[in-house]
């Protein structure tokens, strides 16, 4: 009789597992339809701001605290033109801006806008001598400051690096967020993809004029292969009877997703000029009729860096503080933590911003 209901038991136990299997697997199907309604309330930032100032697509915000900016210099947010900068002020308590606009800061944030096909011919020399400077200059007229602080995430952290070379009696203090300098590293994929032999940067803007973000998303996505499109949806998939989790998983997709193109000039002269040449670190790095010194850096700088970061890796932005001439230099390191974390992880926000904040306080 023993032998004879082991089987009888198994089959029990079978069955019961592939009902509640079953059912699951209904439940989820019938929560689809829902999440297409969650995205449409999904907020493209969080903190409550005005626009102070356009010029073409560009768009100034100023955010508004609760209580007057207790430091007198304004702390200026530069992004990248690849994705929207509102990464910064994601989502109520992962959000970088409120991190310093809580503390008293006068916070100020650049979005670029899309760029329109007849931006294709806009280089670097247009958003860091023109549109850059324009703001900053905007920004120092209407507080009374002389100066302002900036802070640069990304490709935001290269022109910002270029922008206070260029022109140092401007910023006050520096803050760079896993920004690219030394191009020569081998660390990351990008590096080795945009290769003068890899890749022909001039026949691909010759040819689609701006660069497509359908192009740039696929190379994010393609950077991470097995996590991007294996793990992650199948980590959705075994969570999303979690309320919590498909909110915090579809706010940040939405973002991931929302590449606009990056004017073609522009692009041209980062991958012939930085990733194929270098020529930043040797201080040859040419902006317009400028030539970038990095040396001519003397302010405080804090470099931050996450050491799981595959886009910039830290090998990529850990040299800038040896290229600059500044004095009162400062990094930190994120340990366990990539290139989005930074700026939205749960690690980022009790370990790097609270530090970031106080830092830049003591140098107010």
């Amino acid at each position: 009789m023993i032998k004879a209901t082991a089987p009888v038991n198994f089959w029990i136990q079978w069955q019961t597992a592939a009902l509640d299997e079953s059912l699951a697997t209904a439940r989820k199907v019938l929560r689809l339809p829902l999440l297409g309604q969650q995205i449409q309330h999904i907020r493209k930032g969080v903190t409550p701001s005005e626009v102070i100032y356009e010029e073409d697509r560009l768009q100034l915000l100023h955010y508004l605290g609760k209580e007057k900016p207790r430091h007198h210099t304004p702390v200026v947010f530069i992004y990248a033109l690849v994705n929207r900068p509102y990464i910064l002020d994601l989502k109520t308590g992962r959000s970088v801006v409120a991190n310093f606009v809580e503390r008293g800061f006068d916070t100020y944030l650049v979005d670029w806008g899309v760029p329109l096909a007849a931006d294709r011919h806009l280089t670097l020399d247009a958003y860091i001598n023109g549109y850059m400077a324009n703001v900053i200059d905007y920004v120092c007229e209407r507080t009374g400051a002389p100066q302002v602080n900036v802070l640069g995430y990304c490709m935001g952290g290269t022109m910002s690096a270029m922008f206070t070379a260029l022109r140092p009696q401007r910023v006050k203090n520096l803050i760079l967020l896993a920004a690219p300098i030394d191009f020569s590293t081998q660390d990351g994929l990008l590096n080795i993809w945009t290769r003068a032999e890899n890749f022909d940067v001039d026949k691909f803007i010759d040819a689609f004029g701006n660069c497509p973000p359908e192009f740039l998303q696929a190379i994010f996505q393609l950077l991470r292969p097995v996590g991007n499109l294996i793990e992650k949806p199948i980590n959705f998939y075994e969570r999303m009877e979690n309320d919590q989790f498909v909110m915090d998983f579809m706010t940040t997709e939405s973002w991931i997703n929302d590449n606009i193109p990056v004017p073609g000039e522009v692009y041209r002269e980062f991958v012939k000029y930085l990733y194929q040449k270098n020529l930043l670190t040797q201080n040859q790095m040419p902006v317009g009729k400028h030539i970038v010194n990095l040396k001519r850096i003397t302010c405080p700088v804090l470099n931050i860096m996450a050491d799981a970061d595959d886009l910039v890796p830290c090998s990529q932005g850990m040299p800038f503080t040896e290229l600059v001439s500044s004095k009162d230099r400062t990094t930190l390191l994120l340990n366990g933590s990539g290139h989005i974390g930074l700026a939205i992880g749960g690690k980022a926000q009790k370990e790097i911003w609270p530090q970031a904040c106080e830092w830049l306080a003591q140098r107010c």
